[in-house]
């Protein structure tokens, strides 16, 4: 079977499911490290909690839709990565000689480590704009809080406060949310309010996952040292920019889908959230050097997108 035919059999659908608790996290200054912090003193508790999902209940059928999607995703990547002798025909330059870059690519290669130097500053009018125009799309029947309000706790920002979540993302993690919002509205829907799959007491919070999942792709892609990219998934990646511009913001649509697939599939809690973020890291990887990846939406994964 080929490897188009196998993703063509990748579909996804709709379920319902809890909306998510609201909980207090720690978030740290260092964006060496996720936002979401893990507590050990409160794991025996949490642990206690995930073990009533445990139980014997039959899971509602597109739940297991979700954890085949993300386990024949996973089986793809293993199958073409594992081979070294496809593995020197994956990438279109020679990871032993020199990266040589079009002036599109080096344009937009600029253009994308620009938008990474932009911090969230609360004060910007512009970046106030933002997160207002977040809340519409998120919420476009209620009206806009005021930019400190309890209210944004419902988005899944950790305090009534949004601008102190952006440490770790700047403002790249905020057009990454709007984006994923205006180009896949059905997508964005079901994660920000839970609605697939039978979900932990205690969930990620949206808003700042996808803070956290902006970092992550800056890390998974060598975005921040200044200079090209050294590992496999950030060489294609120039590649897949240089084809499409919003290759990075289209990428992050379908790492965000990712992790929450990994969540339902793990059971996970939100103690668990970096490990799940581990595990898509991990799977994008995979899926960004397959030989036949031209482009964000050639990714086994990134056919969960369109079908919600």
């Amino acid at each position: 079977m080929t490897t188009s035919n196998l993703r063509r059999r990748l579909h996804h659908g709709d379920v319902g499911g809890r909306r998510n608790e609201h909980m207090n996290f720690s978030t740290g200054d260092d964006i060496n490290e996720p936002l979401l912090g893990r507590d050990d003193s409160d794991d025996d508790d949490n642990r206690s909690k995930n073990s009533d999902y445990g139980d014997k209940e039959q899971q509602h059928w597109a739940f297991l839709f979700s954890n085949l999607i993300a386990q024949w995703a996973q089986w793809l990547a293993n199958i073409l990565t594992g081979s070294s002798s496809m593995l020197g025909k994956l990438l279109p330059f020679s990871s032993q000689g020199s990266i040589y870059l079009s002036p599109l690519q080096e344009e937009r290669l600029s253009f994308l480590r620009e938008r990474l130097q932009v911090p969230f500053d609360g004060s910007r009018l512009d970046h106030q704009d933002a997160l207002r125009q977040l809340w519409r799309l998120s919420y476009p029947n209620t009206s806009i809080p005021a930019l400190k309000s309890e209210s944004w706790k419902e988005m899944g920002w950790q305090g009534n406060d949004p601008s102190t979540d952006f440490r770790g993302g700047g403002f790249i993690s905020l057009e990454n949310l709007i984006y994923f919002a205006q180009h896949y509205p059905d997508s964005f829907q079901t994660l920000l309010h839970k609605k697939e799959g039978k979900r932990a007491d205690w969930e990620y919070p949206f808003a700042v996952a996808g803070v956290n999942i902006s970092f992550m792709l800056i890390q998974i892609l060598d975005l921040k040292s200044g200079l090209l990219p050294a590992s496999k998934p950030g060489i294609r990646f120039l590649d897949l920019l240089g084809r499409d511009e919003n290759a990075f913001d289209d990428l992050y649509c379908v790492a965000f889908r990712l992790m929450d697939a990994q969540w339902l599939v793990k059971k996970a809690s939100y103690m668990e959230f970096n490990e799940v973020l581990k595990a898509t890291r991990i799977q994008l990887e995979r899926e960004l050097v397959l030989e036949d990846v031209n482009s964000v939406k050639d990714l086994p994964s990134y056919t969960m997108l369109p079908y919600l």
